[in-house]
């Protein structure tokens, strides 16, 4: 796998992307993809969960997909997390996952 390249795999939950969260950051934002996952930043603090709802809350409007799509698989209380997003392909998810991140310089 290329250093850019997302890890997907599709279940029969939704595409399940691997993500690498950074909370308490400076602004929410989709930064990078690195050892497969998709590297996000939110401002929210990881305190009772309330990052994760931010991470969902920031992937959804990022890749444009309804908060309903997305729901959290493993990682509650880590920085790696596992996340479900239905109603899409592996194929049309890492082309919005590239396209969220093609303003990146």
């Amino acid at each position: 796998m290329l250093d850019n390249e997302l890890e997907l795999a599709e279940r029969p939950e939704g595409v399940l992307l691997l993500v690498r969260a950074h909370a308490g950051a400076r602004r929410n934002r989709v930064s990078g993809i690195r050892n497969g996952r998709l590297l996000v930043e939110v401002t929210q603090v990881p305190e009772r969960g309330k990052a994760n709802v931010a991470i969902a809350k920031m992937l959804a409007k990022q890749l444009g997909l309804r908060g309903s799509q997305i729901a959290l698989v493993s990682g509650d209380t880590n920085p790696e997390k596992t996340l479900a997003i239905a109603g899409i392909t592996a194929t049309e998810l890492q082309h919005r996952c590239r396209e969220a991140l093609s303003g990146l310089t």
